[in-house]
């Protein structure tokens, strides 16, 4: 199974967890990279994900995602494929997503990928037959699911 986990997932563990919501979004992700590791997921990259992952001021946080997917990525679309991808993301922005919102679904599509992950309560209002759009609590829920 293809998963793409937008920046904002990746940097939920980094975030205040005082809110109970939060602390549970940050274990359903730590799952989601364990099975990553464990190779019973597909992560996918993208050139988008390492745009803003190179914006991340703190260099601990920064180089702790970009490790964790330069270790584990199984596919990647890179900045060649940007033109391909600029209609899917135009159609995407027509429904109020933010560019680099709809740059990250479009590359997830564009790789076939079964799932985009965020903890972007917005970006998953956009729905499509392409791709499923969850929350990560919503993964793992899925997954158990089908267990």
């Amino acid at each position: 199974m293809k998963i793409y986990m937008d920046m904002c997932c990746y940097n939920r563990p980094y975030d205040s967890q005082d809110q109970l919501k939060v602390e549970l979004e940050t274990k359903a992700k730590l799952r989601i990279q364990s099975l990553v590791q464990k190779g019973e997921l597909e992560l996918i990259g993208s050139y988008v994900l390492d745009y803003e992952c190179s914006n991340i001021p703190s260099p601990m946080r920064k180089n702790a995602i970009l490790d964790f997917m330069y270790r584990n990525i199984k596919g990647y679309v890179g900045s060649e494929r940007a033109e391909k991808l600029t209609p899917k993301i135009q159609e995407i922005m027509l429904t109020n997503v933010k560019e680099y919102d709809a740059s990250h679904v479009a590359a997830a599509i564009y790789a076939g990928c079964d799932y985009f992950i965020s903890v972007d309560k917005r970006l998953l209002k956009y729905k499509t037959d392409e791709i499923r759009m969850v929350s990560p609590i919503d993964f793992i829920l899925d997954l158990e699911m089908e267990e």
